[in-house]
């Protein structure tokens, strides 16, 4: 199979696509023929050595498509189902790819749409728990626009919280539409955030690493009410908690979030894909940023 990889270190331009033996599900797995897999800001962070030392590295946790095999003991799905899920490997970015954890595409999604989704709702879910956001709430979001951001709105939103958010003015009226309160971000937040909450809020997320997090340790009330999923060096300075799948990840929200989706309750827009021979390209456009949505890499057929 043909399969995004790099053996060195480096911009977009040592990724290259290779040929590697296809991979086998095992128990409790199911391979499918990638028709979409997502790209996520950790792909073009590996690719510059700032998170794993082993070379080569294939990329992609997350992707959609077709069932051609089953692992062991599976039953729950058929060969020929369109399903999506996590890569058990980190290999999704390839024509095959093994799930370890796969739910039924919903109805409404096509490829590129359902591929969008486990990372950023995984995260979003597991940071949510992790700050134990429930009704009556009122959550603040560092960088509430992007995939992650604007997943935990709406799952925040489900919850029963009051969401507000900070993004660039151009995002405002989709934070809007997705039922958050948009303040922009840099100088002078804790002020613009205290003119609407004047009390400060009861818990924060921080998606965009950005530096902001003692803004949000004072109007979150203390570091214990904050979570962070992008700045691990603050997180040790600060006492804040940093969100990583180490402690468990909350793979569960896969199977549920094709009830909300098919209630009109949650949305994940693709801001953009590309082939997956234009992965190069794909990488240059999610270091830059400022993209609501998703960008996700079609490898076959959307639909």
């Amino acid at each position: 199979m043909k399969a995004a990889r790099f053996a060195r270190f480096g911009g977009p331009e040592v990724l290259e696509i290779v040929d590697l033996p296809d991979p086998r599900p095992g128990p409790g797995q199911v391979r499918i023929a990638v028709r979409a897999a997502g790209v996520n800001p950790s792909d073009w962070k590996k690719r510059k050595g700032l998170m794993d030392a082993e070379l080569p590295q294939t990329m992609g946790y997350e992707a959609a498509g077709v069932v051609d095999e089953l692992g062991e003991g599976v039953t729950d799905v058929a060969v020929g189902d369109r399903v999506f899920g996590f890569s058990t490997d980190g290999s999704a970015q390839a024509e095959l790819a093994v799930l370890g954890y796969y739910a039924p595409i919903p109805p409404s999604l096509d490829f590129p749409g359902a591929a969008a989704l486990p990372a950023a709702i995984e995260t979003a879910t597991r940071a949510l728990d992790q700050l134990g956001v429930r009704s009556g709430d009122t959550l603040l979001i560092s960088g509430a626009s992007g995939s992650v951001g604007s997943a935990a709105v709406q799952f925040a939103v489900v919850r029963g919280a009051r969401v507000i958010g900070t993004a660039s003015p151009a995002n405002h009226d989709y934070l809007r539409s997705l039922g958050a309160e948009p303040v922009a971000y840099g100088e002078g937040l804790v002020e613009r955030v205290r003119a609407i909450a004047p009390d400060g809020v009861d818990t924060a997320l921080d998606v965009a690493g950005t530096g902001v997090l003692p803004e949000l340790i004072e109007l979150a009330g203390g570091p214990e009410h904050v979570v962070t999923i992008a700045d691990f060096g603050g997180a040790r300075e600060h006492g804040v908690r940093f969100s990583s799948g180490d402690a468990g990840r909350a793979v569960h929200v896969i199977a549920e979030i094709g009830e909300l989706i098919e209630a009109g309750r949650f949305s994940l827009p693709v801001a953009r894909t590309f082939p997956l021979a234009e992965i190069a390209e794909a990488h240059r456009v999610s270091e830059n940023g400022h993209l609501p949505g998703k960008l996700v890499l079609v490898v076959g057929e959307t639909r």
